[in-house]
């Protein structure tokens, strides 16, 4: 059984950071990209940005460049998401999500061609 779970998520205030991890498990993340989503309330599910499965190539939402970064450690089958900066309007449920592209269009609407979700970690960024 496949399983995705994220970790670290919590309350910051503005300005602030938190490292979000996602872990898997029942498969080999080889030869998968690897992607975090966020969903806001009252929102659709929005890209926030992947990493190539050989962790060469990343691709950021417009809103987190520059704030976010993601990385992967294959050995451990994780997914990083180093946030800094935080605004309140990072605040969201965020995703991990494995698949096989990481391109703008993966990252496009609501994640429809992403293959595997986790449960999601909830970011609070009060100002």
């Amino acid at each position: 059984q496949v399983q995705l779970v994220e970790s670290g998520g919590g309350s910051v205030q503005a300005g602030g950071s938190l490292r979000l991890s996602c872990t898997a498990s029942g498969l080999s993340v080889d030869g998968l990209h690897m992607g975090w989503f966020r969903q806001a309330p009252g929102k659709e599910r929005e890209g926030v940005g992947c990493i190539t499965w050989s962790g060469r190539t990343t691709f950021y939402a417009d809103s987190v460049k520059g704030r976010f970064t993601i990385s992967r450690v294959n050995a451990e089958k994780t997914l990083l998401l180093q946030m800094n900066s935080l605004k309140p309007e990072d605040t969201a449920v965020y995703y991990c999500a494995l698949s096989g592209g990481c391109t703008a269009t993966y990252m496009a609407g609501a994640g429809s061609q992403w293959t595997y979700w986790g449960q999601g970690t909830q970011v609070t960024v009060s100002s």
